[in-house]
């Protein structure tokens, strides 16, 4: 199997997978929750299934206390509302509005829009820090590895394919905060930075063994032995993936409707970070490599 000989082929799926991720990043962005936008949540249960009339109502209640609706979502007896900072005074002239229906208020947050601020300014940093950490870790665990390969590679190459499972994950939530109204929370941002674990975890395995072979066979080229390193190296990779990937099933499956859409991050995330791992971060590192040699030439 020439894994690095189609390295084109699949860098080319790559940008068929991100590329409608990208475009509907462009043209919609993503539904932020409050926890970046700063506002409030309301969770609202009704005794009966939720008719046009509950909402109706909910709608006319809150306009009169003087709070605007960002988005409303109903499932079964339940109406959840995402509005402006609602102040507790409010909270409580909306639920005297809507005793008539005998409404049980099951969630109220409330988040100030500087404090929303700061969370997305923490979660950009992380996701940033992370990345640099890692390319100093790899440059330094991969400091003897012999030449013509350079660590420094190793760790640019790795957070290339990071990027990759960033974009993917992104991308489909854009597309899914478009058409079914997901929102992007704090727990999103520990989604992706669990995918950035696996991710390199992934790499640094086939990474390892790429050393090793180009120490075990100095004479061979720099391409044959990263193709072998990956073929040696793939069935531990796809059987580690797998096995999450069911245990993320079965979560999704009988979890809670909370850790839902966290779930779906992470099962696209660890997804990507297979198939980036295996035919994203090696195949770089051989065209860095090719790149390299040409230039010298020349």
């Amino acid at each position: 199997m020439d894994i690095i000989g189609r390295k084109y082929i699949y860098f080319a799926i790559s940008l068929l997978v991100m590329v409608p991720g990208l475009i509907a990043l462009m043209l919609w962005g993503l539904n932020l929750s409050i926890d970046f936008t700063g506002g409030s949540r309301l969770a609202l249960s009704f005794p009966d299934r939720v008719e046009q009339k509950h909402i109706s109502a909910v709608k006319k209640e809150l306009s009169e206390v003087g709070v605007k609706i960002h988005s409303a979502q109903v499932l079964r007896n339940i109406i959840t509302v995402r509005t402006d900072v609602l102040a507790q005074k409010q909270d409580e002239e909306l639920l005297r509005g809507l005793s008539e229906f005998k409404v049980k208020q099951e969630e109220f947050d409330t988040i100030g829009p500087t404090i929303g601020a700061e969370i997305t300014q923490n979660a950009v940093k992380a996701l940033a820090i992370a990345s640099i950490l890692i390319i100093l870790y790899i440059t330094w665990a991969f400091r003897s590895v012999p030449k013509p390969a350079s660590s420094f590679r190793f760790g640019v190459c790795a957070i290339g394919a990071l990027i990759h499972d960033v974009l993917v994950v992104v991308g489909v939530f854009a597309v899914l905060g478009h058409f079914l109204d997901v929102e992007i929370n704090s727990m999103f941002v520990t989604a992706l930075l669990t995918i950035i674990g696996f991710s390199v975890h992934d790499t640094i395995v086939v990474f390892d063994r790429i050393r090793e072979n180009l120490k075990r066979a100095p004479g061979i080229s720099f391409q044959k032995v990263v193709n072998e390193s990956i073929l040696q190296t793939l069935d531990r990779s796809l059987n580690t993936s797998l096995t999450v990937v069911l245990v993320l099933s079965a979560m999704l499956l009988f979890g809670g409707q909370s850790i839902k859409w966290f779930i779906v991050a992470l099962l696209v995330g660890i997804i990507s970070g297979t198939y980036s791992s295996i035919f994203n971060a090696s195949p770089l590192l051989v065209l860095w490599h090719e790149w390299s040699l040409k230039r010298r030439k020349v």
